[in-house]
């Protein structure tokens, strides 16, 4: 994927002839400099650790990566858009990364869902406005979701941990419970009585990448609601990258340094360290080499093995000419658009693709970050559009012949914005195939680390007590310890930092914290 690096982040790449530190906390290698990796490099870093970040590619950042992909003058997000999350979390607040330059802009919606013919349903920043627009679903709407706005925070404590622990708040998690154990198809065709209301709930249910009918899914349609009507769906001013160069900024404020264009494939080309922390989803784990890896235990390696990839991704970033033409004109006024239709249209999409079915209406992600952050273009007056989208497609998708998928986006597009092809001015599609080569992360184009689907949407990953520690065999006392920090360990996908928190928890408890700590 064509990129150009931010020159803020530069100042993070020192030489590479640090050695290991005989005083202080001990050294630390990180492998991947996406926020997971950062969020755990930083922590440690600010604990007193002595912390080397190793990236493949040219530039920092992982899926959490912008650039001027659609020419100069524009901001297009990489990967990740959208951060109600990211907002929102703990580890974020801790690491105070408004103070290192972050700052979080909102559209005055969060989210809009363009229905055929009949006004769009809208998600407003507050559950009243949201519930008053959804006339005879109100009280519904308020009953699956006031338990979380109202407690949002203890609730988030719950959700953003491991699951084989206690509750840090065991009173809400049994609340949420119920909601969040259903299908939210069983949520929106029974529990909701119109279009609006159900369409809402499935399509931020959808962002659960696994098919509506699944069990668990109902979790996801109340929790991105919930931070919807309290904290928003956020954009990061000046793109995603502001995120990565805050927590790089943190981190090389307490010594630690970035080293990009170093692909780590073999576990001794880090240099000696007592522990290191793999940015990385199972399968990569298994390829590296060097004798840390060839000590992992048999049960280790049979349970990452054993880890499943979801569906995929198919991307395209749009340069228009003028803003995108809804026919509903409050739509341009929101974050995140979930285009696909009405809810029974969405609920088969998804059903289709995770079984390895591209539909020919597939559920597209519009991203529009220009409404709430007006710096993603630089264009003199000339009126000009980013829109950042995606579609939701089969594992691995090969189109049999190319632009297939970009068809299909622009299509589902066009049915609720007439005239948005004579708009375009360029475009960029990225294939599941090339957000691989992109990332390594992003397996067969999935872009949550994994299926979240059965038991691996809350065993991440897999059966372990310990999912952020890589337990080795005991004779295996020479090299470091191993910890995992992605998005396949809990609490999953977004840009949030929270496994890089909890493995950087691992690595403290196990060493011992700082007196400063």
């Amino acid at each position: 994927m064509p990129s150009s690096v931010p020159s803020s982040w530069e100042k993070a790449s020192p030489d590479m002839s640090r050695g290991v530190v005989t005083e202080g906390r001990g050294r630390v290698a990180v492998v991947g400099s996406g926020p997971n990796g950062l969020t755990a490099a930083a922590l440690l870093a600010r604990d007193g650790w002595q912390v080397d970040v190793y990236e493949k590619n040219s530039h920092p950042g992982g899926a959490a990566a912008s650039s001027d992909l659609l020419g100069g003058g524009t901001v297009v997000d990489l990967g990740a858009a959208g951060h109600p999350f990211g907002v929102a979390s703990p580890a974020f607040h801790d690491l105070d990364l408004t103070s290192h330059g972050l700052r979080w802009v909102n559209a005055e919606f969060p989210m809009a869902h363009p229905l055929p013919g009949r006004p769009a349903a809208l998600l407003h920043q507050d559950l009243d406005n949201t519930a008053f627009d959804l006339g005879r679903d109100a009280v519904r709407w308020r009953a699956v979701h006031q338990g979380l706005v109202r407690h949002i925070d203890e609730n988030l404590a719950n959700l953003l941990a491991p699951i084989l622990r206690w509750p840090a708040h065991p009173v809400r998690l049994a609340g949420f419970g119920p909601v969040a154990a259903a299908p939210a198809s069983w949520i929106t065709g029974g529990l909701f009585q119109e279009e609006p209301a159900r369409a809402l709930f499935a399509g931020s249910a959808a962002h659960a990448i696994t098919p509506l009918q699944r069990p668990l899914t109902g979790a996801f349609g109340a929790l991105f609601g919930a931070l919807a009507m309290t904290r928003g769906w956020p954009v990061a001013e000046g793109g995603s990258q502001a995120i990565i160069d805050a927590l790089i900024d943190v981190l090389t404020e307490h010594g630690g340094a970035v080293h990009t264009g170093h692909e780590v494939k073999d576990l001794r080309d880090v240099g000696a360290a007592d522990a290191v922390v793999l940015n990385l989803t199972p399968a990569q784990v298994l390829r590296l080499r060097g004798p840390a890896i060839e000590a992992l235990r048999s049960t280790t390696r049979s349970r990452l093995g054993r880890w499943r990839y979801g569906m995929g991704a198919h991307k395209v970033d749009y340069l228009l000419d003028g803003p995108v033409p809804w026919t509903d004109p409050r739509v341009g006024d929101a974050a995140t658009v979930h285009v696909v239709g009405s809810s029974d249209e969405l609920i088969q999409a998804e059903s289709l693709a995770s079984a390895g079915r591209m539909p020919d209406r597939p559920f597209v992600m519009v991203g529009q970050q220009q409404a709430a952050d007006p710096t993603r273009v630089v264009d003199s007056g000339q009126g000009r559009t980013v829109v950042w989208t995606y579609a939701h497609v089969p594992h691995g998708y090969t189109e049999p012949r190319q632009g297939l998928v970009t068809s299909m986006i622009e299509a589902q597009i066009e049915r609720f914005a007439p005239g948005f092809r004579d708009r375009i001015v360029d475009r960029v599609a990225t294939t599941p195939a090339d957000l691989e080569r992109w990332n390594p992360n992003l397996i067969g184009g999935d872009i949550a680390g994994g299926a979240m689907t059965g038991l691996q949407s809350l065993l991440r990953p897999g059966l372990t007590a310990s999912p952020h520690r890589l337990p080795q065999r005991s004779a295996h006392r020479s090299g470091p310890c191993l910890y995992l920090a992605s998005s396949s360990t809990p609490p999953g996908a977004g840009v949030h930092g929270m496994p890089g928190y909890w493995a950087a928890r691992a690595v403290l408890d196990d060493f011992g914290r700082d007196e400063r700590g």
